[in-house]
Formats: structure tokens, C-alpha cells, sequence
């Protein structure tokens, strides 16, 4: 495996940040119903070589002077009632990040866990966990990262394609377990076309000079007649990387996985299937963490299938569906004298299904309206074995629920859209119950079968409209209520890799949160935006409420002399979210053979609870700017992020200093002959952390223990025909 992933990342070195020329990702636009599949062409005259590449889309010309831009900014372009990110798999390739949150941190109003370079998961407007849902190709990535800041989430981002971070009311359509935002990968392993001439190729990957690292991935596409096939393979490795003034013990990583998938493709739509298979060995930097060699492995296997039949008649435009099952499981163990002892053992089993129905625009007195009708609906079964006792009894956790969400043309100008949900969860498993005080005696909890029903009910308003100079303004209101999770509810023991003893509370109500918030966007011309400010007002909110109380292994040492692990008990108050996020871009002229231009950024959110106490693990304020050049060929840019001192404090926390992250990026492109093939080829270098700043994230569990990276320099290439 080790000399396939350096064939792989070689053979990445001459590889794809493919059509630089054609970025700007659309945003989907609610209700993101159109997943439509090309009708199935007339035969043609075979031609060897895709398509010459378009060097701008026709809806983001920008305003003359300026040439086109040829790099993907993250301000998408089509109106929304949601605030929307887009990372290209372009951008996510010269990131030296092994994980979605790490990929994805420095965005307007996303920032990450960064508990270790692989488990680093997504927190979005200071919300992570079980409020922020990762998913694929529209199904849910069905691991076990929301339960444990330890945990990764299984989808590699040098795989994973376009990535988008949607929040708002979009949200509603896959669960209200997405109350904090979805992040969305499209890596394509389920064929929704055939590619063009028959065959498409991918190779990407680098390298990292921070931990020595390497990654590389290829993709292939084939298909002809009705049938297209699509293939893919990723392997990634790195040692411990290194820090300001020597290096971070313990942080070493190796993962691998690979896919394949295929669809019948027929005039109106398209039916196929997916199998794919993961497996990382990852280690846990910290203090204890390092001594006793501390690491997880993980492994998991999905199918998914997928589908669309475009109607567009009897009132019904399309119906589409989603399906995937997964087996997951991850054991976090030490080494001792050189002999692996495995203290956890964490396992699900989930199945995941969706079907929506879109209609066609009906013409009323107010204006157009269309908009979609589904249904979703799943399983999970999961378990938590500890080292003496089970941490999770096995516990089970169904849900059922339907949607809808429609959009009103009343004006050449004003459009509005009302969404509403309705969920039925049912979620057996066994409670324990703790002495008031949460320390001994006695020394076990007293356990009981727990049999609990919510029904979530969640719905959101909105209305866009359009300013002149293509600014379009957007308020939107939302209800939405999520169900506790069966960790927050039945979880009683240790947490061995981030050294916690976590109480869960089998009493939980619904947790519910009312939000306003106030947007403007312009996605075009010469300067280009987005500002979102918004208003959070969270009922029963559900967090982890660190009791000042150390525990071992058993609730009989809670307290104890010597105890060295958090006790953490799941609780619920009511708190306040306030912040907000703006994104600037501006082209100020043109230079040799394309534009150069200024970015800046900004975001902040302040979260208290109801007695005006501070939520835990909130990021701080961020402030960024930049310059960057690009053309056709090639891409340039500086940027530097300030990340303020983080002083509102929860309870335990310790402040957390502020920081300069200067980042550096040169790449240039090509489109080449190569036996007949247009072939686009793409090498660039990367600069992270060029200052070698100390950078401790508030949010991680590990910053008073752990430093982030220091400076990096990442080569990366790639290849596409």
C-alpha cells in the first residue's frame, strides 16, 4: 500500500485543478430540487479530446474592465434563501488538510474542532456536533463524528469533490439533526451522465512538508450506450507534524479507501448504486495522549444507491430518491510495552432514505409557484463497548418524517418560499441514573430500559428580493426543533481518547431554536459580496456541561486523588446566538494577461446562556484580507486571517490567545495535447501558517494541550482529460 500511495501521489504531481477557467460554483437554490440528468444525446461523429474549456460563464461576466475570473471564489452566484459556501475541488486540493473541518476552516463563519490532523469536524456559526450534518451525494456520511470531537468524519476531502456549507432554512430537507448547517460533499461515485467521449480520467494529490506527508487519488469515469461506471482509489500518510520550536508528538495518520459505482441512464433520468469502503489509522496528540501512544482505528463500508425520472407531466415534474446503509465501527486504543490495548469499541449501523417529489409551476393569483413533497426516513442502531462494561448499551433510534417546501414567484423582483417538516423519532436504549452530586456513592449508576417518542416540528419563511447593481437582499425566519441523541441521553463512562467521563440524561426534552436572519449578496461583476447577521434564540439547548469533577475509568473514582479525565454531564438551558459573517472580492484591474484584486472577510458570534454566562467552546472573532491575480494559466494569492483573543469564557475554559495565520498560494495551469486528448494539467504551491505562529483554536478540547501546524509549504498537481 505504501508504494501504491507513492505511485499515486507522483502520478499526482502532474495532475487537476481542472477548468480553473470555469469556477464560480452555483449555490442550489431552495428548493434544490434539480439533480436532472442529460437526456441521452443524438449519435455524433466520435471526436478524440473534450470540449474546449469556457473561460467564462455567461452569468458572471464581470463588470469591464476586469477579465473573467478564473479562480473559484466562495461566493456563489445563484439567489438563495440560504447563506451558501462553496470549496472546489480545486481549492480543496491545495489545502494540506486531512479532514472536512481543517478544509473548510478559514470560510466566513466555519471554523473546526481540530482535536487531531484527521478528526477535525466542521463547526458552523459556533454550532458542531449533532447540529451539524456532513453528508455525500445527499446522503448522510452515517459515522460516529458528531458524538466525540475525537471522532473523524468519513469523508476525505481529497475525494470528496465540491464541497458546499449551507445554512438556513435549506437545511430542513435532511433533518433537524441539521440545525446548525449542512456540509455537503459531491465526489459524483453514482454516474449521473456519460461522460464525454466515452472516458474521463482524474489524478490529484501532494505534498506536505509540515509532517512529510503525502496523498494522491485517481477517478475514472467510462460508460457508453446507457450505462456509465465510475471508479475511484485514495491513500493518504503522514508522521507527526511539526510546530514552532520542535513537534507535535503523537499526530500521525494513514488512511486509504476506494469506490465504485454505476447507472442506467435513459432519456428522463437515471437509476445506480455505489459501494465504497474506508479504513484509518489515526493518533491523538496530548500529553497523555502521547505516553500511552493513544490512536483509533476506524473502518466503514457504505452502499447507496440514487435515482431520477423526470416526468413533467400530470402536475408532477420530477420525483427523485436517495438511499445509502452503512456499517461503521472505530476502536480507540493504547500501547503498552509495545502490546495494543483496545479501551472502546464504537459501532453503527444506519440505513438512510429520501424520495422527493417536485411539481410543476402552477400559475396562482399571487404568482408562479413550484416547488417539492418528500419523505425521509432512517435507522440507526449503535453500541459503545468499554474495556470492563458497555459505555452505550446497544440502543436504537428510528425516525420518519415528511417535508415540504414551496416557492412563490409574486414579483419580476420578490420571491418568497415557506418550508415545514414534521418528524416522528422513536429511541430505545438504557438510562442510568446518578447521584445528585454526580460522585459516589454509590458506585454504579442504577440502569433502566428507556422508551422515549419526540415529534419534532420545524417550518421557515422567507423572502428575496432584488436591488439594483444585482444585489439581492434575503430575510428569513425559522422554527426548528431537534430530538436528543441517544449519546446525549444513555452515554455513562469514559471517553479514552479525549480523556472524559461523559453523563448522559435520559430525560431530555426537544431542544428548540427560533432564528431571524438578514442577508445581501451580489455574485457578480467587479465586486462581488455576501453579509449575513443573524439572531439564534435556542430553548432547551443541549451541551456539554464540564462539572469540575476528574474521574478514571469508573464512576466509582469520580473525584478521586489522581483522576485525570473531565466529567461531563449532557445538559440542557436556554441560550442566545448572535453573530454574523461577510465575505468582500473585488477586482481592481487588469494586469499582464488577467486581474488582480482585494478580499476580506469577516465573522464573529457571541453565545450566552439565559443568565448571560458564556457558552462553552465558541470561536472567536475573525478578520482576514488579501490580494490575488489570476488568469487563465495562472493563480496567485495572499491572505492573512486574524483571529482576536477568545476572553468569554464557559465554565472551566481557559482564555485563548489570538493569532495570524498568513497563507500563500501560486499555481499555474495548462490545457495540453497528449496523444490526441486535451489534457489539463495543474502543479501550485501553497504556503500555511508562513508566519510559525503558536495557533491554539478555542473550540478544540485539546488547545491548552495541542498546537496547530506551523509552517507548512504544500506541493500539489494535478491532471485531468
Amino acid at each position: 500500500m505504501i508504494r501504491w500511495g507513492l505511485l499515486a501521489a507522483t502520478a499526482a504531481l502532474v495532475s487537476d485543478v481542472a477548468t480553473r477557467s470555469e469556477v464560480y460554483a452555483q449555490a442550489v437554490e431552495l428548493p434544490a430540487i434539480e439533480v436532472t440528468a442529460p437526456r441521452k444525446p443524438k449519435p455524433k461523429q466520435a471526436r478524440r479530446g473534450p470540449a474546449p474549456v469556457r473561460t467564462q460563464p455567461a452569468a458572471l461576466a464581470a463588470t469591464e474592465p476586469s477579465p473573467p475570473p478564473v479562480d473559484a471564489p466562495s461566493i456563489p452566484t445563484a439567489p438563495s434563501f440560504a447563506s451558501t459556501s462553496v470549496q472546489t475541488a480545486e481549492q480543496t486540493l491545495s489545502h494540506a488538510a486531512a479532514s472536512l473541518g481543517d478544509s473548510l476552516g478559514t470560510m466566513p463563519g466555519v471554523s473546526a474542532t481540530s482535536f487531531s490532523p484527521v478528526a477535525s469536524r466542521p463547526v458552523i456559526r459556533g454550532l458542531g456536533g449533532f447540529r451539524v450534518r456532513t453528508q455525500e451525494d445527499g446522503i448522510g456520511s452515517h459515522d460516529m463524528a458528531n458524538l466525540g470531537e475525537d471522532h473523524a468524519v468519513s469523508i476525505d476531502p481529497l475525494i470528496a469533490g465540491q464541497v458546499e456549507v449551507v445554512r438556513g432554512p435549506g437545511t430542513l430537507r435532511y433533518g433537524s439533526q441539521a440545525i446548525g448547517g449542512v456540509v455537503s460533499a459531491n465526489n459524483g461515485r453514482i454516474p449521473t451522465a456519460i461522460p464525454r467521449n466515452g472516458v474521463a480520467f482524474e489524478s490529484r494529490g501532494g505534498l506536505t512538508s509540515v509532517n512529510r506527508g503525502y496523498d494522491g487519488a485517481v477517478l475514472l469515469d467510462a460508460g457508453g450506450g446507457n450505462v456509465a461506471i465510475h471508479a475511484d482509489a485514495f491513500k493518504r500518510q503522514a508522521g507527526d507534524y511539526r510546530i514552532p520550536g520542535g513537534v507535535q508528538p503523537n499526530s500521525s495518520y494513514t488512511s486509504d479507501g476506494h469506490a465504485v459505482g454505476g447507472s442506467y441512464i435513459f432519456d428522463s433520468g437515471f437509476v445506480g448504486v455505489s459501494y465504497q469502503h474506508m479504513a484509518m489509522t489515526y493518533f491523538i496528540p496530548g500529553i497523555e495522549s502521547a505516553r500511552e501512544k493513544n490512536h483509533i482505528a476506524l473502518q466503514q463500508s457504505k452502499w447507496s444507491s440514487r435515482g431520477e425520472w423526470r416526468i413533467a407531466e400530470s402536475g408532477i415534474d420530477a420525483v427523485r430518491y436517495w438511499l445509502g446503509y452503512t456499517d461503521y465501527k472505530h476502536d480507540e486504543a493504547d500501547i503498552f510495552g509495545g502490546v495494543t490495548v483496545i479501551g472502546s469499541t464504537f459501532k453503527n449501523r444506519e440505513m438512510e432514505s429520501r424520495v422527493e417529489v417536485s411539481h410543476l409551476p402552477v400559475a396562482t393569483a399571487l404568482g408562479e409557484l413550484r416547488g417539492v413533497a418528500g419523505l425521509q426516513a432512517g435507522r440507526r442502531q449503535l453500541s459503545v463497548g468499554g474495556f470492563t462494561e458497555e459505555l452505550l448499551s446497544p440502543a436504537r433510534a428510528s425516525n420518519i418524517a415528511a417535508f415540504l417546501f414551496e416557492e412563490l414567484q409574486m414579483t419580476q423582483r420578490l420571491r418568497g418560499q415557506a418550508a415545514v417538516r414534521v418528524e416522528q423519532t422513536k429511541i430505545d436504549g438504557t438510562g442510568a441514573r446518578f447521584p445528585a452530586s454526580f460522585l459516589p456513592p454509590p458506585n454504579q449508576p442504577v440502569v433502566f430500559p428507556v422508551d422515549r417518542q419526540f415529534m419534532p416540528v420545524s417550518a421557515s419563511a422567507g423572502l428575496l428580493y432584488d436591488l439594483p447593481y444585482d444585489v439581492i437582499a434575503r430575510v428569513t425566519v425559522q422554527h426548528v426543533e431537534r430530538s436528543p441523541d441517544p449519546i446525549e441521553l444513555f452515554y455513562k463512562g469514559p471517553h479514552d481518547t479525549p480523556r472524559t467521563f461523559e453523563i448522559g440524561d435520559p430525560t431530555m426534552t426537544l431542544e428548540k431554536a427560533n432564528t431571524v436572519e438578514l442577508g445581501l449578496k451580489r455574485g457578480r461583476g467587479a465586486t462581488r459580496f455576501e453579509a449575513s447577521v443573524y439572531y439564534t434564540k435556542f430553548h432547551n439547548f443541549i451541551f456539554k456541561n464540564f462539572t469540575g469533577i476528574r474521574c478514571n475509568d469508573t464512576f466509582a473514582t469520580c473525584g478521586k486523588p489522581g483522576a485525570t479525565f473531565d466529567q461531563i454531564i449532557y445538559s440542557q438551558r436556554d441560550a442566545t446566538f448572535v453573530g454574523g459573517e461577510i465575505q468582500v472580492e473585488h477586482d481592481v484591474a487588469r494586469i499582464w494577461n488577467g486581474v488582480w484584486g482585494i478580499e476580506a472577510q469577516y465573522d464573529m458570534v457571541r453565545a450566552t446562556f439565559s443568565d448571560g454566562s458564556y457558552v462553552p467552546k465558541i470561536p472567536p472573532h475573525r478578520l482576514g484580507g488579501g490580494v490575488f491575480y489570476r488568469d487563465p494559466n495562472w493563480t496567485a494569492r495572499v491572505n492573512l486571517l486574524h483571529a482576536f483573543a477568545q476572553n468569554d469564557l464557559g465554565a472551566f475554559e481557559t482564555p485563548t490567545a489570538g493569532f495570524n495565520l498568513l497563507n500563500a498560494e501560486l499555481s499555474y495551469t495548462a490545457t495540453l495535447p497528449v496523444n490526441g486528448w486535451a489534457t489539463q494539467m495543474t502543479v501550485g504551491l501553497k504556503g500555511e501558517n508562513l508566519l510559525d505562529e503558536n495557533i491554539r483554536l478555542h473550540q478544540s478540547y485539546k488547545k491548552d494541550e495541542v498546537l496547530q501546524p506551523g509552517r507548512n509549504v504544500r506541493l500539489f498537481a494535478s491532471v485531468k482529460f
